[in-house]
This record gives structure tokens, sequence and C-alpha cells, in this order.
């Protein structure tokens, strides 16, 4: 029985690519998107078996998506599959409760058994992956379940941080210094007890901020 997948990805020749590594094989795709929210419309009519998902896409980045998708189909297994190998967007994919995280350096054969393996329900992260992140997915050391009392700006730069940016990619987003933007973090790094970015960004999702 064919494995029904969707594919998300904003430039066709990565589409095109996947179409062709997976001719003659039992993975067939049933749709395919070209942005996070088309991603998600696309898997809530369809109901495949598996749903992959590139990172950054216009109109609803990947992750973002991903939420989404756990939201309404928990049992859909969805791969995030990125040229970025940034343990923000790693760590944030393992909060968000994806599958696993696939490089778009990965094999034909690498590719294929990764998604005939999620769509059976198993997880396919490696334990580099998950040693990578592990830090970011225990509790802030100050505990908060409480209010943070983050300013209105270190609110916008933490959501930015979530999101993957770079302090260069903040400082132009928000219209703000290089440098304030890395006095921002220390701050917010601080008051939520964390000690790196990418668990600011685990404490980020798990407060709902992104």
């Amino acid at each position: 029985m064919a494995i029904k997948v969707i594919i998300a990805d904003d430039h066709e020749v990565v589409r095109a690519g996947l179409k062709s590594l997976i001719d003659g094989t039992d993975i067939r795709i049933v749709a395919e998107a070209t942005s996070g929210s088309s991603a998600h419309k696309l898997a809530m009519k369809h109901r495949p078996d598996l749903v992959l998902l590139d990172v950054r896409m216009p109109d609803g980045d990947g992750l973002n998506c991903l939420a989404r998708i756990k939201l309404d189909q928990p049992e859909t297994p969805v791969v995030m599959f990125s040229s970025f190998d940034n343990p923000t967007y790693v760590a944030r994919a393992v909060a968000l409760g994806a599958a696993g995280y696939l490089s778009k350096s990965a094999s034909r054969n690498e590719i294929i058994s990764a998604i005939q393996t999620a769509a059976s329900g198993e997880s396919i992260w490696s334990r580099d992956d998950l040693r990578r992140v592990t830090g970011a997915l225990v509790a802030p050391r100050n505990g908060s379940d409480g209010d943070i009392p983050l300013t209105k700006r270190e609110s916008e730069v933490l959501k930015q941080l979530a999101l993957g940016l770079t302090n260069k990619e903040i400082a132009q987003s928000l219209g703000i210094s290089y440098e304030t933007v890395k006095e921002h973090v220390q701050h917010i790094l601080r008051k939520i007890g964390v000690s790196d970015r990418t668990q600011a960004a685990v404490w980020a999702v798990r407060k709902n901020l992104v």
C-alpha cells in the first residue's frame, strides 16, 4: 500500500527533485505546497501518512505549520526538511512533536528510509540530534511557570530569536542596532533563567510565544 505524502517547499526544484527521488518506491506524493499555510490546509484535506515540511517558507514557516498540524492532527507524522543545520530549529521541532529533522543534503536512500520509518509511526531522531538539544528541553533553572517581566521589546526579540533569526537579522527586522539586540538577548537569557539561545527558543515555544 502506497505511503501518501504531502511535500511543502517554496522551491520548485526541490519539489521536483523529491518526486524524482521517490519514483519507483512505495511513496506517493498526493499534494504539494509552497507555504506553511497551504501545507496546513492540504494536510487537513488529504489526511496524509506523512508531511515533509521545509523550515523556511513564506506565509507561515514550516515550524509554525508543524505546530498547527500537530494540534489538529496529532497522529500525522511530520518530518522537517531543511538545508539549515540550526540547533534552534531542531530544538523547536523536537518540542513541537516532529518525527524527525532531515537535511536536504541527505542521500536518496536516507530520505526514502526516513519517510518510510516516520510514516510507520516511528521517530527518526538520531542520538546526535537529541544530544544537541537535550539541555534546551529541560526546565529553566528558575523553573518559572509564572509571568516573566520581559519588556515589550524583549518579547519582540525573543519571538524573532525563537524563529531562528540571527542577531543581525533581528536587528534588521526590528530596525534597531546589532549591539542593542545583543544586550536584549543577554537580558532575556538572564530573566528566564536559561544559558543559551536554543533553550530560550524552547522556552518561548512552551509559553506559546511563537
